[in-house]
C-alpha cells in the first residue's frame, strides 16, 4: 500500500490556529479532504488548501462533525480513510505503520494510532460511557492490540466498510459519535490499537477557547449523551444527564470561572431540551 491509498479527511471550524500544522505533517501526495463548518476566516482557509492542494467544501451552516464527516468521505476515491482532527498532527512513519497493521490484521475493522500529546505523553481511550463495564485494565499497551472503542481524533478504517455500515450516525451533531462508530464498526471486525503509527494531537485546540465555544460545545455534549445512552438502551438517560448537569453547576469553578461556568449552564440547557426531542440532530434542525 502507498500514501494515494488513503485520503485524509478533517472536519474545521475556525481551526487555522492548528490547521497548518496538521496540514504540514501529511506526506505530500496523499489526497486530503477539509470540511469547514461555517468558519468565519473562509478566504484564508481557501488559501491554505490551494497551497497543500487539499479539496475544500465550506457548508454554510454547522452540520456537526460526524455529518461533515461523512460528506469528506464521500468524496474520497481511496481504498482506506483517516479521519483526523485540525489539532492533531501525523508523526513521520505514522501512515506507514498504520498500513503494515491493516496488512497484519486484515479482518480488523478500524485502527487508532498511538496518540500523544505536546509533550508526549500517551493518551489511551479504555472505554466508553456506552459500555461502561468493557472498560480495560492495566498499564497502557506497549504492542498492538485489541481495544473496545476508538479515539475519535483519529479513526483509520476502511472506506467501504465505513461506507457499508452508514458511516457517522447523522444523528450526533458533535460528541460520542466516536463511541457510536466504533461499536458498530466493531460488530464486522476487532478494533486495534496500532502501536507504531504516531498522532500529536492538542486536545481541544480545534476551535477558540472561548466561553462562547465551551458553552456551544457543551450544550450538544448534553444533547449527545442523551440519544446515544438512548439508543443503547441505557435506563433514564434523560434525568440521569441532567442529574448530572446540576451537579456540575455546584462545582466551584462555576463561581470563579467564566470559561468553566459557561460550559456548565451550556450543558444543562443542552440536557433540558433534549427532554423534548431525544437529543436527536435532525429533530434539533427542525425546531
Amino acid at each position: 500500500m502507498t500514501h494515494h491509498d488513503v485520503t485524509i479527511v478533517t472536519v474545521c471550524h475556525n481551526s487555522l490556529s492548528v490547521l497548518p500544522s496538521m496540514l504540514e505533517s501529511i506526506p505530500k501526495g496523499v489526497p486530503v479532504v477539509l470540511v469547514d463548518n461555517a468558519s468565519s476566516d473562509t478566504a484564508e482557509l481557501q488559501t491554505l488548501a490551494h497551497e497543500h492542494k487539499a479539496t475544500l467544501f465550506l457548508n454554510r451552516d454547522n452540520v456537526g462533525f460526524g455529518p461533515a464527516c461523512n460528506q469528506g468521505a464521500s468524496k474520497s476515491e481511496t481504498k482506506f480513510l483517516l479521519f483526523l482532527n485540525p489539532d492533531a498532527a501525523l508523526q513521520p512513519g505514522a501512515l506507514e505503520g498504520l498500513f503494515e497493521a491493516a496488512k497484519r490484521c486484515p479482518n480488523a475493522s478500524a485502527f487508532n494510532p498511538r496518540i500523544l500529546d505536546s509533550k508526549s505523553r500517551q493518551s489511551f481511550r479504555r472505554g466508553s460511557k456506552i459500555k461502561p463495564k468493557e472498560r480495560l485494565r492495566g498499564p497502557v499497551p506497549t504492542s498492538d492490540t485489541e481495544v473496545s472503542v476508538l479515539a475519535g481524533s483519529a479513526i483509520f478504517c476502511r472506506k467501504a466498510l465505513f461506507e457499508k455500515i452508514g458511516g457517522f450516525d447523522p444523528e450526533i451533531f458533535m460528541y460520542h459519535e466516536d463511541d457510536d462508530l466504533s461499536l458498530r464498526l466493531r460488530e464486522h471486525g476487532p478494533l486495534m490499537y496500532c502501536h507504531a503509527a504516531k498522532v500529536v494531537h492538542l486536545s481541544g485546540h480545534g476551535s477558540p477557547r472561548s466561553p462562547q465555544i465551551a458553552a456551544f460545545k457543551a450544550y450538544f455534549s448534553a444533547r449527545s449523551r442523551v440519544y446515544t445512552l438512548t439508543k443503547y438502551g441505557h435506563p433514564r438517560p434523560k434525568l440521569n444527564t441532567l442529574s448530572s448537569a446540576l451537579f456540575r453547576l455546584l462545582s466551584p469553578d462555576t463561581l470563579f470561572l467564566k470559561r468553566k461556568r459557561a460550559k456548565h449552564i451550556g450543558y444543562l440547557k443542552g440536557a433540558f431540551s433534549a427532554f423534548k426531542d431525544g437529543g436527536r440532530h435532525s429533530s434539533y434542525v427542525q425546531t
